[in-house]
């Protein structure tokens, strides 16, 4: 490496020597922004050129909810996009062999993988391999499909059954389970609704799961602490079926996208009008992601729930 080289050139041979030499093993997670500013004392800025010099190298990539990790080999990310733009292929079954179930299972599969836009009669009848007329036997209208998708997603997460446990433990382990279905679902949270709630069933007996420990209250501020939690978890959740798009639609993880944004900020902060700002983006052991401020969020409104609760004795 000529001694010239550029501080950013510099950290890329470096953390290319790491995984060349095994140090850092694929799928291993490799230093973010803010771990090489720290360990290097470099702007945000260099430390983005140098995990993009890896990542256009092939020896990095991004996964969703991780981080930048030694790719499998350079070609992964491109073999990974031809994978799944083979069109699926399925033997001709007949409409008598059509279920509601399956109907709703190829309607989930499809949200899963291309989003809630994507799901349509006829991409639905594609994925089973049926006329597109044949569904409505087993789904009448679009209201119908959404309910039973969401009711099947709920279906997936069967209660904890046993004894008592506390009204918060039951109500944290209730949001939990919920956080857990949107982050397999993504599009979930677009079909729950607070003003227009579908009539999911299974939901229904989700939160009245959760309530079942409460005791001393009052009706009308019981189903307002549903609703709440219910609305909280769905509101946070929100963000994980936008991110989710906007990566179908750009090809860019979150990751990428506030690294791209690194050299922006670092002119912004560099006024000093923003200490608080300046501090976190600088503090190499500061983890904020989706996950942390729900948990934070989640333990706060537990905190406030918990006032309601009448003395006990």
């Amino acid at each position: 490496m000529p001694r010239d080289a550029t501080p950013s050139i510099r950290i890329a041979d470096e953390l290319r020597r790491r995984i060349e030499t095994g140090e850092l093993r694929p799928g291993d997670r490799v230093p973010s922004t803010r771990a090489i500013t720290a360990e290097w004392g470099v702007a945000m800025a260099t430390a983005t050129k140098a995990l993009t010099a890896l990542r256009e190298a092939g020896l990095v990539r991004a996964v969703r909810g991780v981080g930048t990790v030694v790719a499998d080999h350079p070609d992964a990310p491109r073999a990974r996009v031809r994978a799944i733009a083979v069109p699926p292929t399925h033997p001709p079954r007949t409409d008598a062999e059509l279920t509601r179930e399956r109907v709703v299972a190829a309607a989930i599969a499809i949200a899963d993988e291309r989003g809630l836009a994507a799901v349509s009669m006829r991409q639905i009848a594609a994925e089973v391999g049926v006329a597109p007329m044949s569904l409505y036997r087993h789904v009448p209208g679009k209201e119908d499909l959404l309910t039973a998708m969401a009711d099947t997603v709920f279906a997936g997460a069967p209660l904890p059954a046993g004894e008592s446990i506390g009204w918060r433990a039951r109500l944290e382990t209730s949001c939990r389970m919920q956080w857990a279905m949107y982050r397999r679902h993504p599009w979930l949270a677009q079909v729950m609704s607070m003003t227009r709630p579908l009539p999911t069933v299974r939901g229904m007996r989700h939160v009245e799961w959760a309530m079942a420990e409460f005791e001393g209250l009052p009706t009308g501020v019981m189903i307002h602490i549903a609703v709440t939690m219910l609305n909280y978890v769905r509101g946070t959740a929100i963000n994980l079926a936008g991110e989710s798009e906007a990566e179908r639609a750009t090809g860019v993880s979150s990751e990428e996208w506030m690294q791209a944004q690194d050299e922006t900020l670092d002119l912004i902060l560099a006024g000093g009008d923003f200490p608080m700002y300046s501090a976190a983006l600088t503090d190499p052991d500061l983890e904020l992601s989706l996950e942390t401020l729900f948990t934070f969020g989640l333990d706060r409104l537990l905190d406030g729930i918990a006032c309601l609760i009448p003395a006990s004795g």
